[in-house]
């Protein structure tokens, strides 16, 4: 029986999906090209932004022309629905009459007896779909044994590994606690054995997962600090030689956290710390638990204690009762910061959320307006920023062929900043140094 995903969102869909793909292959199952052709077809969804959901819903309505007329010709496929959106709106898609199955956020432990199910049909026989009604009255969130972030062996170097799932912060335009539920961290002992496991498989580079990795605590035994002076000790010796996390929330970044990190070289000189806004007035009516004041010395910290760190951020611009004088505030703390990269976005109302009742809704040209000159500020601290690169010596990790010249390999160093090289396709996976000759956009070349 064969398999077709589409995952959507954030990278712990990604891994969530690499951890369903993994179930699949031990059940014997095989990747195929397309969704036309599959037996399943899984949705992994995201429900961050409106346009995310508008995305999926195209994805629902062209399976649904397609499994009527497969079901015309006698091959029929089941549909799941997974991730954020199924557990937000899944049902009442459900009831529509494309999604066969939903799996929420909580409930990915059914999926083996969903398996189950469809292997015990018939060819050509529609599950018995009452079986499922059973077990998703028990919906529980496991954290997934071992998964490597790309399919194939060129791109078995590189792994998630989540830490925590779920999110108590509850920022007022933020869909993710409703959908994700509250904070589950997973214990030390299974995230030691997984490391174990791919190391053992020559994985390279990892990245610890969690909708806000600095909040994982275990059974009051173990915080974020303590997890990533264990994560350093058990990648020791062994050929995991770069660890990044994400994503980080400046209200629970400690001093410690930072101590550790630049006292142990595994952890990548970059980080990424969501800003969202540079107005006290508009942090306090988002819920983020922190002042401009509080994140720029956070950002002193970080850089007195490791001076060659990069960092990276999101921005959000447009929310309620934003002013003209908050928007300024924001380009002066990115002036005051000056991030690598920003994923900068406008406020996109999310119904369920505390924002969404929120007067003085901006407009959307207005909205658009302030991104692009958040945008614009951006992109000039980005090319200063690499610019003042070009000419140094840097180690970076070989991640694959480049798309638009076979004769080239696209390459990261640890401050996440993107090189291509010529180069052999068998170094693909492997640690070399280079100079950083020159930049076209926002990439390197190198020699």
């Amino acid at each position: 029986m064969t398999y077709f995903f589409e995952t959507y969102g954030c990278q712990m869909n990604t891994a969530e999906s690499a951890a369903l793909i993994l179930v699949l292959r031990e059940r014997g199952w095989s990747a195929a090209e397309n969704g036309e052709g599959a037996d399943l077809v899984l949705l992994n969804t995201c429900s961050v932004r409106q346009t995310a959901e508008q995305r999926v819903l195209g994805r629902l309505a062209h399976y649904h022309a397609l499994k009527k007329k497969r079901s015309i010709g006698g091959n029929p496929f089941t549909l799941i629905l997974a991730g954020c959106m199924a557990q937000r709106l899944g049902e009442a898609l459900k009831e529509q009459g494309a999604v066969d199955y939903v799996m929420g956020t909580g409930g990915r432990s059914v999926f083996p007896f969903i398996l189950e199910i469809l292997e015990r049909a018939l060819p050509g026989e529609k599950p018995l779909l009452t079986e499922l009604d059973l077990l998703e009255e028990k919906p529980a969130f496991s954290f997934s044994p071992f998964h490597l972030e790309e399919e194939g062996p060129e791109q078995n170097f590189r792994s998630f590994v989540p830490i925590m799932h779920g999110c108590n912060n509850y920022c007022s335009y933020c869909i993710v606690p409703y959908v994700r539920g509250r904070e589950i961290s997973r214990s030390p002992a299974s995230i030691a054995e997984e490391i174990h496991l791919l190391a053992e498989r020559g994985v390279r580079e990892i990245t610890l997962l969690g909708q806000n990795v600095n909040s994982y605590r275990f059974e009051d035994a173990l915080d974020f600090p303590g997890l990533l002076e264990l994560v350093a000790r058990e990648t020791a010796g062994t050929p995991i030689r770069w660890v990044r996390f994400l994503s980080s929330h400046p209200k629970d970044l400690s001093s410690r956290a930072i101590q550790v990190m630049a006292e142990n070289p595994v952890f990548c000189r970059h980080l990424h710390l969501c800003v969202q806004h540079g107005s006290n007035a508009i942090l306090s009516a988002m819920n983020r638990r922190y002042t401009r004041e509080r994140y720029l010395e956070l950002v002193a910290e970080i850089r007195e204690a490791m001076p060659d760190i990069t960092l990276s951020t999101d921005i959000l611009v447009g929310f309620p009762g934003e002013t003209e004088e908050d928007l300024e505030l924001t380009l002066d703390l990115m002036e005051r910061v000056k991030f690598l990269y920003a994923y900068t976005y406008h406020y996109n109302p999310r119904e369920g959320t505390a924002a969404y009742a929120l007067p003085d809704r901006i407009g959307e040209e207005l909205k658009r307006k302030r991104l692009s000159r958040v945008m614009a500020l951006q992109k000039k601290h980005t090319q200063e920023l690499l610019k003042a690169r070009v000419g140094s010596r840097e180690q970076v990790l070989i991640e694959g062929i480049s798309r638009k010249n076979a004769d080239e390999l696209i390459a990261r160093t640890e401050r996440d900043e993107m090189v291509v090289v010529p180069g052999d396709p068998r170094t693909i996976g492997s640690f070399t140094e280079l100079t950083l000759s020159s930049l076209r956009g926002n990439t390197f070349r190198a020699k």
